[in-house]
């Protein structure tokens, strides 16, 4: 399916008319959002549902949302209307904020840049590229990773062509769910959080449910996480946002039966925390990380010997490497190369678990 312009609007200053188009509309893509389809919403977790306060707040940050197309026009501007104005002491703006344009066929997508504006403001306008030669590209655009979207326009030159992205290689969609690490603090733009490098490099779609200071195993989370339908791999990443050992020691193996009983074959990966850039100045530290970490293997260890062979385990304090410690802004959350290694290190990983098949 192709469409034609319908709304015309302003001429740039390269003498072309652009038109605005919703993304809400075919053939765009929406991805990144389970209840897209029945709530027209960029958010990560369903308006309907009573959820705990925190999570249902931060359900309206749009961390892993995507606006998928391809286009021939030679010119590429959005509109976007914030639900707030940028607000973070250790997280740049365009992180929280901004809109990431990658150009690319899955699996090969490139950066081209990112939403820069002045960011004391909820609503802005930028051209994200012009005088583009008029062949076809496939533009993956990441939504704001800290911030909620109440709108987004896409303007492309008057005439241009606008077609559907190419398909997955698979409909099965991968769940993260975890903490503020898992929803992107603090990469410095949207397409660096490790979800969406990993979306880059996986033929699927992601759904980022990290949930900053609040990842905390709730049982309601868990029967809203496992209403998702289709999904072909839940990753469990929410150890740091546990207040103490025992309570991941009572939640994990919860949130798991709870899970099965929608899904008892999809794969589950349990992954513990990274390594915290304070542990070889606070010992404590790295003692609490290991207590957690055994916790974990002991539960999926526990499920595998009753038989449940589709539940795994991965050890997040070798994501990082030997250098650890350079790899966070504040100790904890992860820069782009902090986000970077987590990829590259969990990608084979999701690889082996998750049916292409």
């Amino acid at each position: 399916m192709t469409k034609k312009p319908e709304n015309l609007g302003e001429r740039n200053e390269d003498g072309m008319t652009l038109e605005w188009h919703s993304p809400l509309e075919q053939p765009f893509h929406i991805a990144g959002f389970a209840w897209f389809d029945k709530e027209r919403l960029y958010r990560r977790l369903p308006l309907t549902r009573k959820l705990p306060p925190m999570v249902d707040m931060l359900a309206g940050n749009t961390a892993g949302g995507q606006i998928r197309f391809q286009t021939n026009s030679p010119c590429l501007s959005v509109k976007v209307r914030l639900s707030g104005a940028a607000n973070m002491g250790h997280m740049p703006a365009t992180g929280q904020c901004g809109f990431d344009c990658y150009i690319g066929n899955l699996g090969e997508q490139k950066y081209f840049g990112s939403t820069l504006y002045d960011h004391t403001r909820q609503e802005y306008e930028i051209s994200l590229y012009k005088k583009h030669n008029g062949s076809p590209r496939n533009i993956t655009l990441y939504f704001p990773l800290y911030m909620g979207v109440e709108e987004v326009l896409i303007g492309l030159d008057s005439g241009s062509d606008v077609s559907p992205p190419p398909a997955y290689s698979s409909d099965r969609k991968i769940v993260l769910y975890g903490t503020s690490i898992t929803q992107g603090a603090c990469a410095s733009r949207p397409g660096m959080a490790y979800p969406n490098i990993l979306s880059r490099s996986i033929n699927a779609e992601f759904y980022n449910l990290g949930f900053s200071g609040s990842g905390k195993g709730e049982a309601e989370v868990a029967e809203v996480i496992g209403e998702i339908g289709n999904p072909g791999l839940l990753v469990l990443d929410y150890e740091a946002n546990c207040v103490s050992p025992e309570l991941l020691r009572d939640t994990l193996p919860e949130f798991i039966r709870i899970y099965r009983r929608r899904h008892p074959k999809i794969p589950i990966l349990v992954l513990s925390q990274i390594r915290s850039g304070l542990e070889h100045f606070v010992p404590e530290q790295l003692e609490l990380r290991m207590k957690r970490k055994q916790i974990q293997r002991t539960v999926v260890e526990t499920y595998r010997a009753t038989g449940d062979r589709h539940i795994h385990f991965c050890d997040g304090g070798e994501l990082l490497g030997e250098d650890y410690h350079d790899c966070t802004v504040d100790g904890i959350h992860p820069t782009d190369l902090g986000f970077q290694r987590m990829a590259e290190r969990l990608a084979p990983v999701i690889d082996q678990l998750y049916p292409w098949k």
